[in-house]
């Protein structure tokens, strides 16, 4: 049994190693990325494939030629839209194609666009009328020739000489330097310097539609046909080609084919795809719809300069990433979410959210979809070896396997997987969704002993070693000590962080070791000191390692890491120390299975990882001899209304010289980089513009705007998906300075300053002398205003005095006026007192007095009223009283021209501050009607109640 097994993997392991140096994998599908119309904005059929020497793809299209650089699809039209049936691609750096009744050559414009040039027509027209469909387009040293059912045009010299056929041409194939053509009548000729000769033998090919020809070993040629299969032609003789290659293409149909490095053939077919054969015949892999390409109608196909395999088909365009060190096996192979791979006895077992799955191991994938294991058809977390026993954890329990079908369960708890116990060699704890339970190994094989008791939490993280048992939950970590009996747990412990740390992130055995990883650090535990303490050694190996979520040792000592979704290796090398590989992982970011970490080494040929969507196939011997370092062009110059093109092949030398208005400018970046194109990412800088290189970003477009005049280097790098970064691209410009700022404007200013500067000298001087002659003028102006000054204020002073003297005077005369009415007032009061004397010595009766008497009081009477009769005080008064207020009273006339005299005599009155009970005297009225009187006066001068008659007067 074991020398079967052994020779199993002897025989596989040959067999995956000979494969693996001509990188075509028989194991799994490789990555295919399928190209709709839409994306690349063409017709649906795609005839034929070529590759120029920057990497760029050239596809013959029924729209025209498409150019694909890797970031970007061009269209590029014949004249009156021809379809384009072939291409090829000269050193000279012309691409050559052919389509209905046309073809010629594009070839780069001095600023890299591609222009399209006619050779057919340098044909008579009547040649070219008969013209149809050129097919295919053969570049030899001189000759450049292109050939049609009718025809072929050979193309030296710049001159067209043509060949009719004999009959009717089919295809024409370039086998190495020699070139065969098939003609209808005479099978197979070998064009030599212009001429045609058959091949002996080959008419046996008249009824059939050659497709493809290809070179096999000791001389033979391999001849695919379309409908009748594949022939060898060896020694002027045609035979049937008896192999599994064979049978596929008649029973699908050839449209031709490719090889691969002279070790596989590629052969298209109508119906199912392509498939992949060795030189003897036997298939390697078989790609059709099923395994992902998107049309099963193959019209051609080509390997690029990276050995990858492009397909042009009936309806759009795919790409197969054959030097890729991964497959995958996926929903073709009717497998989901993988969460654990096993070999075992010759199959592949792996464990899905759908069950348990197998294949067998050594024969071949190409076409077997996995089966599943009968009885295991639930969500499966594990499937395990365990002493030469399988055994899978799913929602059911602990299943024991033999072969395609579940034979036994060990228990009915929901499981998650299975450990040894360290020294108790027959016993296995497993963690089911109830705790632990215990297995032990008899002579019918594993057996259920019991339900461990004292803990009832479920995870799939738990390891075990000689003193506990430990087990990750959420953010703790349990320290749990089994009994003697292995029947329930004696001590539990939780631990929350462990020392200077926040956290547990994962345990794991590495080396036989358990060590605790939080934040990169690894911690392990003494039983003796009842801590935990930090490994430098193990720490120190993940320095430079981003920070992990989980860690796994598989069977040859190398641990696999995962960070941010990704996935890395840390490889171990013979002298024990380790490499760090990480970017051949990159193209499965974000597809592993969250905290499930499934990797299955084999040997370093076949390693197997889980998959949310299937199972990846690593081939770690891959890597060197498909790696190489990415090529970078900076693709578009883009700048005003005019664009140059440097990724066609045709380098632009001079150095662009650029408007100061035009200072807006956009680069394109391409990598003809066609594996992984999701993970190509760019990376540049403008200088001296940018400080330093932008961030690494899949983004193949770069503007910028208001640059200043100077010179820049415009310089881009890319990355491809395994993390090897391409020399630099480096475009220099400069951007002209503005008229203003230009050097000849700076001349022109510092003319300008020159004549500035004397043109301010002398003004300055001129203005000096201005201003010493206005500084005199203003002196005189100002000695001038100053003499004026002091007149005026003598004059003011002068009429202040005077003004103050008639106001004296004023006073004086209202002191007189005062005193002059209380004269007179005393007059009034005298001539009253002599009046009422006068009227009381009329009362007595002068009859009695004797006539002395009567003499004498007559003499009296007579004397007192002459006195009052001659007293002209009064009116004296009044004249006196009207000279002096005559301007007054003249003012307040032409004011209010209705007052009548004795209210001018009242607005005197109170002019001159007289009391009510003056003027009632002077007026000889009684005081209410002196009150009534000012009260007629405010009347008629139309004074409101807030008004002072007084003031008002004084102010007139």
């Amino acid at each position: 049994m074991n020398f079967t097994k052994f020779r199993l993997l002897i025989a596989s392991f040959l067999f995956f190693t000979i494969i693996s140096l001509a990188q075509v994998k028989n194991i799994g599908v490789p990555d295919i990325q399928n190209y709709k119309r839409t994306e690349y904005k063409g017709a649906t059929q795609n005839w034929e494939i070529d590759q120029d020497k920057n990497g760029n793809l050239y596809f013959a299209n029924n729209s025209g030629l498409i150019q694909f650089d890797g970031a970007s699809w061009t269209l590029h039209l014949l004249p009156y839209f021809t379809s384009v049936r072939s291409v090829k691609v000269h050193p000279s750096e012309r691409i050559y194609v052919g389509g209905y009744k046309e073809f010629g050559y594009f070839q780069a414009d001095p600023k890299g666009k591609l222009k399209y040039t006619s050779l057919s027509k340098l044909l008579k027209s009547t040649n070219n009328q008969e013209n149809d469909f050129v097919w295919k387009i053969h570049i030899t040293k001189e000759e450049v020739i292109f050939q049609s059912f009718s025809r072929i045009y050979i193309f030296k010299d710049n001159k067209i000489k043509t060949i009719q056929a004999p009959k009717r041409f089919q295809f024409s194939f370039q086998l190495n330097n020699t070139i065969y053509i098939q003609d209808k009548a005479l099978g197979l000729l070998e064009y030599k310097n212009e001429k045609l000769y058959p091949l002996k033998g080959t008419t046996a090919l008249n009824n059939m539609e050659v497709w493809a020809m290809f070179k096999m070993p000791n001389n033979k040629i391999l001849i695919a046909t379309l409908e009748k299969g594949l022939f060898i032609y060896s020694n002027e003789n045609i035979y049937p080609w008896e192999t599994e290659a064979n049978t596929f293409i008649r029973k699908n149909s050839s449209l031709g084919g490719v090889t691969i490095k002279d070790k596989f053939i590629v052969l298209n077919s109508v119906l199912n795809g392509i498939i992949i054969s060795d030189l003897n015949g036997k298939i390697i892999q078989h790609i059709d719809r099923k395994k992902g390409l998107q049309n099963n109608t193959v019209l051609t196909s080509y390997i690029d300069n990276k050995n990858n395999l492009w397909l042009g088909l009936d309806n759009g365009i795919a790409f197969i990433n054959e030097s890729s060190p991964f497959t995958y096996f996926g929903f073709s192979y009717d497998i989901s979410t993988v969460y654990a791979s096993v070999i075992h006895d010759g199959y592949l077992y792996v464990a899905t959210n759908q069950g348990v799955f197998y294949h067998t191991w050594n024969t071949a994938f190409k076409e077997d979809a996995f089966s599943l294991v009968e009885g295991t058809n639930t969500q499966t977390w594990n499937i395990q070896v365990i002493d030469n026993e399988l055994i899978c954890a799913n929602n059911r329990g602990s299943i024991i396997i033999k072969g395609n079908k579940a034979v036994k369960t060990l228990d009915k708890n929901g499981c998650f997987g299975f450990k040894k116990i360290p020294n108790r060699p027959n016993y296995i704890i497993g963690s089911n969704y109830n705790g632990f339970a215990l297995f032990e190994k008899t002579a019918n094989g594993l057996e259920f002993r019991n339900q461990i008791q004292g803990f009832n939490k479920s995870s799939i993280l738990f390891e075990l070693d000689v003193n506990y048992l430990w087990l990750k939950k959420d953010e703790f970590l349990y320290q749990m000590e089994l009994s003697e009996d292995l029947k329930r747990f004696k001590s539990i412990k939780v631990i929350h962080n462990l020392p200077q740390e926040k956290g547990i992130g994962s345990i794991q055995k590495i080396n036989k070791n358990l060590y605790f990883q939080t934040n990169n650090q690894f911690y392990k535990y003494s039983k003796e000191q009842e801590a935990f303490f930090k490994d430098k050694k193990m720490t120190a190996i993940f320095k430079d390692i981003p920070t992990i979520n989980s860690l796994s040792e598989d069977s040859k000592g190398n641990l696999w890491y995962v960070f941010n979704e990704s996935l890395g290796e840390l490889v171990k090398l013979a002298d024990g120390n380790y490499k760090n590989v990480v970017a051949p992982f990159s193209n499965l970011t974000g597809n592993l299975v969250t905290n499930y970490l499934s990797v299955n080494t084999i040997d370093p040929e076949n390693i197997f990882i889980g998959l949310t969507n299937g199972l990846a196939h690593y081939d770690s011997q891959l890597i060197n001899n498909t790696v190489t370092k990415p090529n970078v062009f900076i693709r578009t110059f883009t700048y005003a209304n005019d664009t140059l093109i440097y990724g066609n092949q045709t380098k632009i030398n001079e150095k662009q010289s650029i408007p100061y208005a035009s200072n807006h400018v956009k680069f394109t970046f391409s990598s003809p980089t066609y594996e992984s194109l999701e993970n190509v990412e760019y990376s540049y800088q403008l200088e001296p513009f940018d400080e330093k290189w932008s961030n690494w970003s899949t983004i193949s477009v770069k503007e910028y705007t208001n640059l200043r005049e100077g010179n820049y280097n415009m310089k881009v790098k890319v990355r491809n998906s395994y993390g090897i970064q391409s020399e630099v691209d480096i475009i220099p410009f400069t951007i002209s300075p503005p008229w203003y700022r230009h050097p000849f404007a700076y001349i022109t200013y510092f003319i300008l300053i020159l004549v500035g500067i004397y043109f301010i000298s002398y003004r300055i001087k001129m203005k000096i002398r201005k201003n010493k002659y206005y500084e005199t003028i203003e002196q005189r102006r100002l000695y001038l205003e100053k003499e004026s000054k002091i007149r005026q204020e003598q004059y003011q002073l002068e009429k202040e005095i005077e003004k103050l003297k008639n106001d004296k005077l004023q006073i004086k005369i209202l002191t007189k006026d005062k005193e002059l009415v209380n004269n007179s007032l005393q007059v009034v009061k005298k001539n009253k007192i002599l009046n009422g004397i006068i009227h009381k010595l009329k009362e007595i009766d002068t009859e009695t007095f004797d006539e002395s008497t009567k003499f004498q009081f007559n003499k009296l009477n007579k004397s007192i009223t002459k006195e009052v009769n001659t007293d002209k005080s009064w009116k004296d008064l009044e004249k006196h009283i009207k000279n002096v207020h005559f301007e007054f009273l003249k003012r307040l006339k032409e004011k209010c021209p209705k007052i009548s005299p004795r209210e001018l005599d009242l607005a005197t009155y109170l002019l001159m501050n007289m009391s009510t009970k003056e003027i009632a005297e002077i007026m000889n009225i009684s005081n209410g009607g002196v009150e009534l009187a000012r009260y007629r006066l405010r009347k008629k001068l139309e004074l409101n109640k807030k008004e002072n008659l007084i003031g008002f007067l004084m102010s007139i």
